[in-house]
């Protein structure tokens, strides 16, 4: 990490969360962002190229969605080493989501809880930034339905009509805590239906393009085995292993007690075993992203281990700043390299036994 991003992250951590969040858009979209120094695209390397849903990646580290709600940084964030990103969630209608404070830092955890409720700025806007966007790495969006919507399963599919032409990926999020009784939609019946949906809207497309399914870390083993019946009966083309959770043991910080949705380091070893079970009922049939508690190349390295294609993290940005990209993935090509797998395809799997076990 260079001085210039220290300083920035010592900055940011003296604001409000939220603000702060705001401020790092900005810096990033006007070129002031401390950790994008010398970036010029994504970290390569011959042992770090990958495919994930048919689509090609220079490295399997990619953006979370969350952090760029509105694609409004999609060139600078192209620049930072990650190999693919996911932005929204993106609803029909803009919203302003859940009243502030709703975001909150939990510094001796090294974690984040938040109660955003989708805010942003509607499909259309996205739309058309979207569309703007330059050439590079692979851009997916994360699909979300409006609060107030009479029919929320309609809602991905209409922000899938509208944004799909422009996308390389997208993914149909019911698995924030964040909107009322969202989560209820990854039952068998509901989601079998809800995803009959989305599948029809990207049959309509010009360019089909892959869909991937997010689901929670808050699922028993059953709810797990039903989720991956559904996401093979309907062929979808990845599953992100995990959303954030509710769950609240062990941690540390004053802000544990908040409503809204954990990420960060607490995260890891829950959303792993998600993931790994995962695994296991899938069959390897369906490319799986892993997802939460990321902040290291050991812990990306774990995730692919225990059956990811690739992985995702954002708050780990909080802590360490744009920088832990390039770290994670220069990290990660050293590991691959020290236990003699060719490339990333090599190694998925074959530590999933270790996060099997009760």
């Amino acid at each position: 990490m260079s001085l210039v991003e220290k300083a920035g992250l010592a900055v940011l951590r003296r604001l409000d969360p939220e603000v702060a969040h705001g401020l790092s858009i900005r810096a990033l979209r006007t070129g002031l962002a401390g950790g994008l120094a010398g970036a010029m695209g994504p970290v390569t390397a011959p042992r770090l190229g990958t495919t994930l849903a048919g689509l090609q990646l220079a490295n399997p580290v990619g953006l979370a969605a969350g952090y760029d709600k509105n694609a409004e940084a999609l060139a600078p964030l192209m620049r930072a080493g990650f190999g693919f990103l996911e932005v929204g969630a993106a609803t029909p209608r803009p919203q302003d989501g859940n009243p502030r404070p709703r975001l909150y830092r939990l510094t001796e955890d090294r974690a984040a809880i938040n109660r955003f409720g989708f805010n942003n700025q509607g499909a259309e806007v996205i739309a058309a930034r979207l569309a703007a966007r330059p050439k590079g790495i692979p851009v997916g969006l994360n699909l979300g339905a409006n609060k107030d919507s009479p029919d929320r399963a309609a809602d991905f599919a209409e922000v899938l009509r509208l944004c799909g032409p422009h996308v390389d990926f997208a993914t149909v999020n019911v698995s924030s805590p964040n909107t009322e009784a969202l989560r209820d939609l990854q039952g068998k019946a509901a989601l079998s239906a809800l995803l009959a949906g989305v599948m029809a809207a990207r049959a309509a497309l010009p360019r089909p393009v892959p869909i991937f399914l997010k689901i929670a870390p808050d699922l028993t083993a059953a709810e797990i085995a039903d989720i991956a019946e559904v996401a093979l009966d309907a062929r979808i083309d990845a599953i992100v292993a995990t959303n954030t959770t509710l769950r609240r043991e062990g941690l540390k910080s004053p802000h544990a007690g908040e409503t809204g949705g954990l990420s960060g380091a607490p995260l890891f070893e829950m959303s792993t075993r998600v993931l790994a079970r995962l695994s296991v009922e899938t069959g390897g049939r369906v490319p799986l992203v892993g997802v939460g508690g990321i902040g290291s190349a050991e812990q990306a390295y774990a995730k692919i281990r225990a059956g990811a294609s690739a992985v995702q993290l954002y708050t780990a940005m909080v802590y360490q700043g744009l920088s832990v990209v390039r770290q994670v993935a220069l990290g990660l090509d050293a590991l691959l390299a020290r236990d003699g797998f060719a490339n990333v395809a090599d190694a998925v799997g074959t530590g999933r036994a270790d996060w099997l076990s009760d």
